[in-house]
């Protein structure tokens, strides 16, 4: 039901703007009006003072016109103009003002008639002086009237102006605005969108009417287009989740199933998993001491994880922090079996290739037996048929045998400790466990207590520069084992910081005399050139508490700076 019609709001509105301007107006002339004399009364206020002059003139030196110009002053100051301003309408100043003029006037006027001219001229300025002021109030108060009827003027003006802006914005408000709605909302539903903006149908016009009307009627055709959309929303949104997880497990098989596994496959996996998935953070953690990350994490939010397993084995676990909602179980299940997977085939890949490096360097000892040992042992049959050729009472001669025959018993010691170098086998690929392979014979054949401690991840190296760092390690602890007369030795491999590692080897022994190597030695020699290898750094110094400590300080196999080692004898 319509409670106001636009017509009555509009009709309103113009009868008050008239209104308010025949007020405005009526205002306007009736100070105008009060108005019109002042300035009369202001010419005649001045003229008193011109008389006041003329009688001190007339009192010295013309005393016939005296009288006359007394009542003409008398008449001027009674004048019925000047008598109007002891209105109460009148301001209080200038009724004042006038009061004390005539007053004065009176006293004046008494000692001009006993003809006292000392005393006039002794008062005229005074008195001129309030004829001045009276003036001065005259004219404020004609300003004043002014002021006022500009002050109405400007009032009345901008309350028109006002009242026409708020009937304008209550026209714009409750009708245009309402008619532009409908339009739209029309034109939405042409288009097949009932999403429309709301109509406000509070309005107590024909409008609000027919907005009520028009949002009931689209209300139940969006009901009915609502469910059509929900219903293929749904199946899109499927539709998108199953192909968004397949492009990250498409992804994730890329990045792992390339020729060579290293960690940065695993990397770009993660980064793959963090660009697609609704988390900030990511890590891979295997065993205790590898654990590869993505994003940032945060403290407020708690972190998800699922495990890595190989071969039904739990090998570590994959963690996440999710922002808002957290990405399906299923899918980081399936990133977890395909990570698992790449860390066997990281692992076999390692293995393979540790294999072919010991298969190769058997090669070569064979190589070395079959031709240079077979060389070494015929010499060494000649320098003893010489040395029993050769007469006792040739002492030079026996003496050049001698240098021939230890020149050959230190080249059969070298090339049987590169034999035996050559020769290490190792058959697992895991860093620790080839560490232990590698020092149980040397536990057996030494007294010395050999302590391993090592907190290395078996991704750190690769295979040739795991060979390497294997073979510096073995030298140190024959080293210790041989010359040092070491009873108690530690290895210990740890991470120093971020993708940096440290080797140590500390024996109690008698200590390195000197970094000097003797002639026809050259483990040091080797084992520096090993360490270079790696990348790393080789320092060895004697313990203040005795003893010889060896340290390699070498950079991860993620380390791009770092070459890739060729295995040297």
């Amino acid at each position: 039901m319509v409670k106001r019609p636009v017509s009555t709001s509009l009709a309103r509105a113009f009868f008050s703007i008239v209104l308010l301007s025949l007020l405005t107006t009526g205002a306007a002339l009736l100070t105008l009006s009060s108005s019109m004399r002042d300035a009369e009364a202001v010419n005649i206020a001045g003229s008193l003072r011109m008389q006041s002059y003329r009688l001190g003139y007339d009192l010295q030196g013309d005393p016939q016109a005296l009288a006359q110009h007394r009542e003409l002053y008398a008449q001027t100051l009674k004048a019925p103009v000047l008598r109007a301003l002891e209105s109460p309408l009148t301001p209080g100043e200038v009724s004042q003002r006038y009061r004390a003029l005539d007053n004065n006037w009176r006293q004046m006027d008494l000692r001009l008639a006993q003809g006292d001219r000392q005393w006039y001229q002794a008062n005229i300025a005074d008195y001129v002086g309030q004829i001045d002021l009276f003036v001065l109030a005259l004219q404020h108060h004609a300003e004043y009237k002014m002021r006022v009827m500009i002050a109405v003027s400007a009032v009345g003006f901008l309350a028109i102006i006002t009242l026409i802006f708020f009937t304008l914005r209550r026209i714009r408000r409750q009708v245009v605005a309402p008619l532009n709605a409908l339009v739209s909302a029309s034109e939405s539903i042409e288009r097949g969108d009932f999403d429309h903006p709301h109509l406000d149908s509070s309005l107590p016009n024909e409008l609000g009417w027919l907005a009520h009307s028009f949002t009931r009627m689209s209300g139940e055709l969006h009901k009915l287009w609502q469910r059509l959309e929900e219903s293929v929303q749904e199946k899109t949104l499927s539709l998108q989740e199953a192909n968004r997880q397949l492009e990250v497990l498409y992804g994730c098989s890329q990045a792992m199933t390339i020729s060579v596994t290293d960690n940065q496959n695993f990397q770009q996996a993660l980064q793959i998993v963090l660009r697609h998935e609704p988390v900030c953070a990511l890590e891979m953690q295997i065993g205790d001491y590898w654990c590869l990350s993505a994003g940032r994490a945060r403290d407020n939010l708690s972190w998800q994880s699922t495990p890595i397993r190989q071969q039904q084995q739990t090998i570590g676990q994959l963690r996440w922090q999710a922002r808002d909602k957290q990405p399906a179980l299923q899918l980081m299940e399936s990133v977890a079996n395909m990570l698992g997977r790449g860390v066997w085939l990281l692992q076999a890949q390692k293995q393979h290739q540790q294999l072919l490096l010991m298969e190769e360097r058997a090669t070569i000892a064979r190589e070395l037996h079959d031709s240079l040992a077979q060389v070494l042992s015929y010499l060494r049959i000649q320098i003893t048929l010489l040395r029993r050729a050769v007469p006792d009472e040739n002492p030079r001669a026996g003496a050049i045998i001698s240098d021939f025959t230890q020149a050959l018993d230190d080249a059969t010691r070298q090339l049987r400790e590169l034999l035996s170098t050559f020769r290490l086998t190792l058959q697992q690929a895991n860093l620790p466990e080839a560490l232990q392979e590698m020092i149980a014979p040397l536990r057996d054949r030494s007294e010395a207590t050999i302590e391993l401690t090592c907190n290395l991840a078996d991704q750190a190296l690769d295979a040739p520069r795991q060979v390497h760092l294997l073979q510096i390690i073995r030298e140190a602890l024959l080293n210790a084992i041989r010359h040092a007369d070491a009873r108690q030795i530690r290895v210990r491999c740890y991470s120093a910081a971020p993708n940096r590692y440290i080797a140590d080897i500390i024996d109690d022994g008698r200590g390195i005399p000197s970094l000097e190597e003797p002639e026809g030695h050259y483990g040091l020699n080797i084992m520096q050139e090993r360490a270079d290898c790696l990348g790393g750094e080789l320092t060895i110094s004697r313990l203040p508490e005795g003893g010889t400590r060896v340290r390699v300080s070498f950079p991860g196999a993620a380390d791009e700076t770092t070459a890739q080692a060729e295995l040297r004898p």
